[in-house]
Formats: C-alpha cells, structure tokens, sequence
C-alpha cells in the first residue's frame, strides 16, 4: 500500500524538534516559524506538555464520554477563566473541521433553519457543512454543495445587511483574523454590525477561532479585539500544541439536551491533558502578552524592508504582502535559510504564525534570512 498522494512535499523529514528549532533526519536544523498551521501554539515539546501527557498516559489515555471525566470539567473552568468566557459551555472534538461542523450544526438546530452566511475568502474545513462554508469550489464534492452559502464580500456592509434582511439564514460563520484566505480581517464597525443585526434576526454568530485563537492574535480570541460577544466560538489549532483537539464553546442561552451532540474522541484523557498544559503554559509564560509584543517588534523590522508592501493580521498571526508570487521566496527560505513559513490563498503572502513563546532574537534572525533570500 501507498499513501493517497493529495499533499505537495517538500524534501524535508523533521524527527526532533525542541521550542522552535526542528532537526531533520540529516541532523540539519531549521526554525519553525509556521508551526504547521499555527498548532504550535507553547512551542515543540515543551517540557511542562510532554510533562502532563506522559503522567496521564501512564494512568489512562481513553474512555467514552460515556463516563465522568473530571479532566474535561478542569480544562472548562480554566479556558472560562482564561479566555474571559465564563458564561459559555464547552463541547469538545477533533479539529477544527469538526468544531464549524458542530457550530454549524447547532445554530440550525437553534433556528430551524439551514441556510448560512460566509464570506469571500473564507476557510471553516472540509467537512461536509464547513467546507460548504469555505470559498473554495475546487475542495467541494457535489455533495457539499447541496449545503446552501451566501458567500459576501468581507466589509460590504449593504450586501450583508440585505441578505440578513431576507430572514432565510440561521448563522453567519466569520473569521475574526482569515487563515488560509490572506489574514484579511472584519473592522471593528462591520463585526459590530453582524453582531447586531444577528440578535435581531435571532441570527446565530459563530465566530472561527480556529486560528486565530488561544492568543495568537494579542488577546485570546481575535473577537475580543472587537467588543462582540458571539453566540459559538470554535476552537483547534494552538488548543492542543499538536494534539488532535477542537471544541466549541456554546452561550450559555443554548440548552443542551442528551444526544445533541456527540464524539467518540473527543474530550478524551490525553486531549484533556495536552490541552489543560497549554493553558497552564499561556498563563505561567505570559504568552498572549508576548504575542501582542512581539507582533508590534514583527512590524518595525518589517517596515525596514521595501520589498514588503503590507503587513496583515494581529499579534503572531501575520501576513506578509508582496508584489510577487511568494512560492518561490517560500522554498529558498525552507531549503537554503531552514526556515519554516506559510502560504496562502493569496499567493503573494508568506505567513508567519510561530510558537507564541518566540523571542526578538528569533524574529532578528527571521528577517536576516529573509532579507538574504530576497
């Protein structure tokens, strides 16, 4: 048997990695400043995380959510405490995928609806209702396509306020920071006018923190920057430090009942575990203030380059715009500088989403490789 071959590959095979210095099989080492996705949220085996992972592996890795789990009640009250979101509850699963799905899901049982509002440029998964909120034809089987999304154009105030108008939806899914679409963002008067006329239309607002959560962007959701309070907030990525983990965390105005929602694996004792390390780490390091520090220290090295038009996003969730295709600029960077950086539906963006434990130094060194391989 072979692999399904659906991933482009660079010629790099990484079997060690400490903070964000990775070491491939050769002994060469590189530095990390994409994280895969932006998942490493505490940096690569931080000691705290093996730490708790491996004491509850050596006392129980899994059982159903069939039983009490006392770790899931732990983690809730400290990302409610964390977070600033005391007065939401928390559902946990797999991805992030599967936390839109379950956010999606819930605003159509809420409303008795089924139509859904999504903007250009947005990524939510490939799952069946979150890829049919992703704009992207090209990742969407005919069966996702029975789904029925109003895609906007981010901003557009009249176009969203007409479409609400119509009474057909039941949620509108926002990106507070877009990952994959180019780290476009709503301003604050446009997210402030979704949340208001959502409550009007008894409209669900889910916000995708998928990315950009658990700090990335200098606060510990992206949203926060707004001054809304969403109905449903998703949540993967930096959640696990590398561990599959999602959830969602639902308004305290939505009431549960038995079998709404529900996984095989999700919430389980080492997902618990990976998760409550990094909440413990964000807290003790002080790691979403650095995030807001360092972004700001990201964009005065930033302006000393002429070849970087634009600097987009928050915090360590950020873009760099150029006026050339950067697929190219990407590959020398991982090939002849050893670092690691990100692509974009937008492709003259290299995106930079490190550990949020990343120092000036790391970032003096990112802009010394990138101006030589300009």
């Amino acid at each position: 048997m072979k692999l399904f071959d659906v991933y482009p590959l660079y010629n790099v095979t990484p079997v060690k990695a400490k903070g964000i210095e990775v070491w491939d099989d050769k002994g060469e080492k590189y530095l990390d400043f994409y994280g895969g996705h932006a998942v490493i949220s505490i940096g690569h085996t931080h000691p705290h995380y093996v730490k708790r992972i491996k004491e509850q592996l050596d006392q129980m890795a899994f059982y159903s959510n069939s039983v009490q789990n006392p770790l899931q009640e732990a983690l809730a009250q400290k990302l409610g405490d964390l977070s600033g979101c005391e007065n939401y509850d928390l559902f946990m699963c797999n991805s992030g995928a599967e936390a839109n799905e379950n956010a999606l899901k819930m605003a159509s049982f809420h409303t008795g609806k089924s139509k859904v509002i999504a903007f250009t440029n947005s990524f939510h998964g490939r799952t069946s209702a979150a890829v049919a909120a992703t704009d992207n034809p090209s990742i969407n089987a005919p069966i996702n396509k029975q789904q029925e999304v109003t895609f906007l154009p981010l901003n557009d105030f009249d176009a969203f306020e007409k479409a609400i108008e119509s009474d057909e939806y039941c949620t509108v899914i926002l990106e507070a920071i877009q990952g994959v679409g180019g780290l476009d963002e709503p301003t604050t008067e446009f997210f402030q006018l979704i949340a208001k006329k959502c409550k009007e239309h008894n409209v669900v607002l889910i916000a995708d923190e998928v990315q950009s959560g658990y700090g990335r962007s200098g606060k510990f959701f992206a949203f926060q920057h707004h001054g809304i309070e969403p109905d449903i907030i998703s949540i993967a990525k930096g959640m696990g430090n590398g561990f599959p983990v999602g959830g969602i965390l639902i308004h305290e105005k939505f009431k549960p009942s038995y079998g709404l929602l529900g996984t095989t694996f999700g919430g389980n004792h080492l997902a618990c575990a990976a998760s409550l390390a990094v909440l413990e780490v964000l807290e003790s390091e002080n790691l979403i203030e650095n995030a807001s520090e360092l972004g700001a220290y990201f964009r005065e090295k930033a302006a000393e380059i002429p070849e970087i038009k634009k600097v987009k996003g928050r915090g360590l969730m950020i873009g760099l715009e150029f006026d050339f295709e950067v697929a190219d600029l990407r590959k020398k960077m991982i090939l002849e500088q050893h670092m690691f950086t990100g692509s974009a539906k937008n492709k003259k963006l290299l995106r930079f989403l490190p550990a949020l434990n990343i120092t000036k130094e790391d970032i003096d060194l990112f802009f010394e490789a990138l101006k030589k391989a300009l």
